[in-house]
């Protein structure tokens, strides 16, 4: 190897290896790259002239080197495993919630759906939405919770609301003096199940207006 080396070398550039400079080629390991390492010390006398620098890989401590030669494979691929695990059940809770307020989404009417994503009443759909998380929290299955919304269009929304938690609701005309006032009345469905996710219909809007959704 190494006279084919020498050879090499003496045909392409005129060089004669001496003995100290024959360990700097001993990591050529085929004959399939003489020529190659002969164009890097060609390339590499142009930039430095004849006195070539060490190589970093030369300058390396050799107590670094040993610890990255000895890394523990297994315990590397146990770490990695680690991490995707955890990785993988991180996302798959992400897109339980995400399911859970789609879900929770598409049982509002169409037309309700339109009004929601082009309000921008976020204070008022927020106001409404911690009344109805209560009111599910901490009521009983007949208890009725009674909202006086005088707004036709707030009152929409107000409904959408109650369709995202699976409740239900109605608006009824009362008679007080010579006003007319509109109640509308919410409740839990009788064998229904009530879903409250973790996601609130406010911040699933602000995320669709803001295109993440």
């Amino acid at each position: 190897m190494r006279k084919k080396l020498e050879a090499c070398l003496l045909h392409h550039l005129g060089v004669i290896i001496s003995k100290p400079k024959w360990r700097n080629f001993q990591l050529v390991s085929s004959s399939g790259y003489i020529v190659l390492g002969a164009r890097l010390i060609k390339q590499s006398k142009e930039l430095f002239g004849d006195d070539v620098p060490p190589s970093p890989f030369s300058m390396t401590n050799v107590g670094e080197w040993e610890k990255f030669r000895n890394i523990d494979m297994d315990k590397e691929a146990h770490i990695i495993d680690s991490l995707n695990s955890s990785s993988t059940k991180r996302r798959g809770h992400v897109d339980a919630n995400k399911l859970a307020v789609l879900k929770a989404w598409r049982r509002i009417d169409c037309r309700t759906r339109e009004a929601l994503r082009r309000s921008f009443l976020t204070d008022l759909i927020e106001g409404y939405e911690a009344c109805i998380r209560a009111f599910i929290q901490e009521s009983g299955d007949e208890d009725v919770l009674a909202l006086q919304v005088q707004d036709p269009f707030h009152r929409l929304l107000l409904h959408g609301v109650c369709e995202f938690y699976n409740l239900v609701s109605v608006t009824v005309s009362e008679t007080k003096d010579t006003d007319s006032l509109k109640t509308t009345r919410i409740k839990k469905k009788k064998m229904g199940v009530v879903d409250v996710p973790n996601i609130t219909l406010s911040h699933f809007l602000k995320m669709s207006k803001e295109g993440v959704w």
